[in-house]
């Protein structure tokens, strides 16, 4: 990666929220991944369940080793696994009161 590759413990490029763009590459993928017979990584009841359907499962259970690569335009890239990233599709994982309140903590200690 030409040595400008971001080596951390934290995102450090953009938020910590997956975009809606990320969402649909990883699921994009992973369903074309099951669609040519690749394994799933949960056990499905229902085997007749669309790939795409799979795909989403799979990443809210967030079982796929899958990073997303961010990049800013002096060239610096973070390869950020999708673990770290919380799905704001998913409104139950945003607590809006709990978000602002550690804003406010960042805004403090700067």
């Amino acid at each position: 990666m030409d040595g400008k590759e971001i080596i951390s413990d934290k995102i450090e490029i953009g938020t910590e929220y997956m975009t809606r763009y990320e969402r649909a590459r990883i699921v994009g993928a992973r369903a074309l991944q099951i669609s040519h017979g690749a394994p799933t990584l949960l056990e499905f009841e229902n085997m007749n369940m669309s790939p795409i359907e799979m795909a989403r499962k799979e990443l809210l259970a967030r079982v796929l080793p899958i990073g997303v690569m961010r990049k800013l335009k002096n060239g610096k890239v973070q390869i950020v696994p999708i673990q770290w990233l919380k799905d704001g599709q998913y409104i139950g994982q945003i607590d809006p009161v709990s978000e602002m309140r550690k804003f406010k903590e960042g805004q403090q200690e700067n």
